[in-house]
């Protein structure tokens, strides 16, 4: 048996967890603050010793054999009351206006019954037997009503996201008002009665409601229903995918002519049918093998994709300019495929020209944690031309090296699934979506369902518009006929059934707007400490632009010295000019704060800002950025628990009072010692116990602290082994904030 939660043994218990917080702060156990505290299998054990029920036992007389057998009763009974005789040997008597708990049938239920008085003037009108009367006449409808009423508590419920304060009191039984108060009382949540709450937020109330609530994502299931039992894992079935890669770099860097030259290459060979052109795509075929090209607008497309969940890229290819070296694009696209997590080809292009320098593009690279293979790093460089071809051949197998060592395998014998590149309605076929399969055979006829649309594929078509009757895995084909325009990085699956593919498709359709109220909360400096205490974050990102180079690398510098131990400041990227929205999309996959200095945020860029919920905060001052960082961190870091002695006292004399045991008489030899403090009894400089105080006396009067030179009487809390000479400390244990030492 492992860890019990404090509201958990509460419920077990029939108590209240301040109750049981108290008990188990008296009995030492001074981490236990909050309902959310847990507590180890023996002292959970010793918690519930203290709350067993002491029955007495009352030895059973022999009773006379007769008639003239006497019946026990009450004082409070009279001599004419003919009250029914009691089973029990214990005859509990219901006082008027007193709360008396009723247990059910079922165990750890319990229905709260006020007894009230029966009016006077009722009982002078009516005599007793026409009172009886009435209350069998009207007050067993009422009862029986009131019966009804009162349903089972449920033990275990199901809820979808996005779950509202509305949703929760409807399924809990529990009034809305009662749990936006004990939200904001206990959790210091505000919140209102339509908005939606966080899973740990729900599954917390759950918790405290005494209620484990399953919270079922619907579209996890669907995909699980449609596509986990159809998926086959077999080894046998397994077969080499063509690896996915994106080029990225700065402008006029020769991407694109790179991307040509690498289609030319090929058709020259003689290998028409080897390449698969295609709109967002290109397939090429080296050594019997295929590698497939993202075309791609840049690293704002591929950031875009990747914030809606379509890591489809396994290799990034960066391409840098050999007589530019590393430009301001070169980096921003570096640190988007640092963030994607994604392994770098760099392909050091226009080599041919006469200022071409790759030794410093090299060494440029490496101040960016890129280094060489050959200077020790695991980054491969190829030299490329575009109009010369040279290093063509070598980047391809190298990008074929590349994607052996990932292991990539997929099982053509699969239903298809993958990811949408681009999609546009036609005039003369209707929605057409250009989509990447990363997994499975897609057929014609197959039934497609893709985000909040479906659809049949009636037409799979490449480039050149020849008719596919099937597409395998890392393949970019053209598909017609769907019910809607899906967006871009919408992930696609085929189905077996098109009425329950319309249905998931509507379903989705109506839950967007709900959606979208409870989609993803960027982390910002104010939200810092409730995501850290959550374990979701373990680092801060930061995007980083300024006026100027030196300011950057200041600021910079000044802000990773803030990382702990526990929490890491991580700066994605940094870079000279306004903030654009390339910053914000990037912020926007990778969770990130966008920090400005001296520089300001472009319209749609703080636009785009304000839609994604991503936080942009402008200085001027580098201190202010630094200040309001560390302030947020410290924030986070957990306050350090120091043991502060107040005093020592002598135990001289120990007195035993009947019905409360062992009291010791002292004297105060140092500081002081507290009512509230907590002690530790020392014999022979052991310690021997370690709790609380349970009185602290000066002659006959309670009082707060007693301090050196004055004699006092106190006795512990549920210990009675007290010797003179024996020495109580009193100590305290104080939080102090933690501060980071910059």
């Amino acid at each position: 048996m492992g860890k019990i939660r404090i509201s958990l043994l509460a419920k077990e218990l029939g108590v209240k967890s301040c109750l049981l917080i108290d008990k188990c702060q008296e009995k030492g156990l001074a981490h236990i603050t909050h309902h959310a505290n847990t507590l180890l299998p023996e002292q959970a054990e010793m918690i519930r010793q203290l709350f067993q029920p002491v029955t007495k036992v009352i030895p059973a007389k022999e009773e006379p054999k007769g008639k003239d057998a006497p019946v026990p009763h009450t004082i409070e009974q009279k001599k004419d009351d003919k009250a029914p005789l009691q089973t029990s040997s214990v005859v509990k008597v219901i006082q008027p206006s007193k709360i008396v708990r009723i247990p059910k049938a079922a165990p750890q239920q319990q229905r709260i019954v006020k007894v009230t008085p029966v009016k006077t003037y009722w009982k002078k009108k009516h005599p007793p037997g026409v009172l009886h009367h009435r209350k069998k006449e009207h007050g067993e409808e009422a009862a029986g009503l009131k019966k009804t009423a009162i349903k089972e508590k449920e033990t275990k419920i199901v809820m979808e996201p996005p779950i509202t304060v509305k949703d929760l009191s409807s399924k809990l039984g529990i009034r809305a008002n009662e749990i936006i108060t004990k939200l904001l009382l206990e959790h210091n949540v505000r919140t209102t009665i339509n908005q939606i709450l966080s899973e740990e937020i729900v599954q917390l109330l759950g918790i405290e409601y005494g209620v484990e609530i399953e919270i079922r994502k619907r579209e996890a299931a669907e995909e699980h229903n449609f596509i986990a039992e159809q998926i086959s894992t077999k080894t046998e079935d397994m077969v080499y995918r063509a690896p996915i890669v994106t080029f990225l770099g700065h402008v006029d860097h020769g991407k694109t002519s790179l991307l040509d030259s690498i289609r030319q290459t090929n058709v020259a060979a003689g290998e028409v049918g080897g390449i698969t052109q295609h709109i967002g795509a290109y397939k090429v075929e080296m050594n019997k093998r295929h590698i497939v090209f993202l075309d791609t607008p840049g690293h704002e497309a591929f950031t875009a994709m990747r914030a809606r969940g379509a890591n489809i890229t396994d290799v990034v290819v960066l391409v840098v300019a050999a007589d530019d070296g590393v430009m301001p694009q070169t980096e921003e696209a570096l640190n988007h495929a640092k963030a994607a997590n994604v392994p770098i080809v760099v392909a050091v292009n226009k080599i041919d020209k006469p200022g071409a320098n790759s030794l410093r593009v090299k060494q440029q690279l490496a101040n960016l944690d890129l280094i060489p293979e050959e200077w020790g790093g695991k980054t491969q460089f190829v030299e490329t031309s575009a109009i010369t071809k040279k290093g063509i051949n070598a980047l391809l197998e190298r990008l074929l090296l590349e994607s052996e060592i990932l292991e990539l395998k997929a099982n053509p014998k699969n239903p298809a699934r993958g990811v949408v590149l681009e999609a546009h309605l036609s005039e003369g076929r209707g929605v057409v979506a250009n989509v990447l399969i990363q997994d499975g055979t897609l057929r014609q006829g197959d039934i497609i369902l893709c985000g909040k649309t479906f659809g049949r594929a009636r037409l799979i078509t490449n480039d050149r518009g020849i008719e596919l009757c099937e597409a395998g895995p890392t393949t970019p084909v053209s598909v017609s006929d769907f019910s809607d325009v899906p967006e871009a990085g919408d992930k696609f699956y085929v189905v077996g059934d098109i009425q329950r593919a319309r249905e998931i498709a509507q379903e989705r359709q109506k839950k967007e707007r709900e959606t979208s109220l409870a989609r993803h909360q960027h982390v910002t400096l104010d939200s810092l400490y409730s995501k850290i205490a959550e374990g979701n974050v373990k680092e801060i990102k930061i995007i980083l632009k300024a006026d100027y180079k030196g300011s950057i690398e200041v600021l910079k510098k000044a802000l990773e010295q803030l990382s702990t131990p526990e929490i890491k400041v991580k700066i994605l990227h940094c870079a000279v000019g306004g903030i654009t929205e390339s910053d914000v999309l990037l912020a926007d996959a990778s969770d990130a704060i966008v920090i400005g200095f001296y520089v300001t945020a472009e319209d749609k860029a703080r636009i785009l800002a304000e839609e994604k919920g991503v936080e942009i905060r402008l200085y001027k001052i580098i201190y202010d950025a630094t200040n309001e960082i560390k302030a947020a961190m410290e924030g986070m870091l957990e306050p350090e628990s120091k043991e502060v002695v107040l005093g020592q006292v002598e135990i001289r004399l120990v007195y035993n009072i009947s019905k409360v045991g062992n009291v010791a008489g002292c004297y105060v030899k140092t500081g002081k010692i507290t009512r509230n403090s907590s002690i530790r009894l020392i014999r022979d400089s052991i310690i021997i116990y370690d709790g609380k105080l349970e009185s602290l006396r000066v002659v006959k009067d309670d009082v707060r602290e007693v301090r050196a030179g004055f004699e006092c009487g106190l006795k512990i809390a549920n210990y009675d082994d007290l010797k003179v000479g024996d020495v109580v400390e009193a100590y305290e244990v104080q939080k102090i904030a933690r501060t980071l030492s910059v």
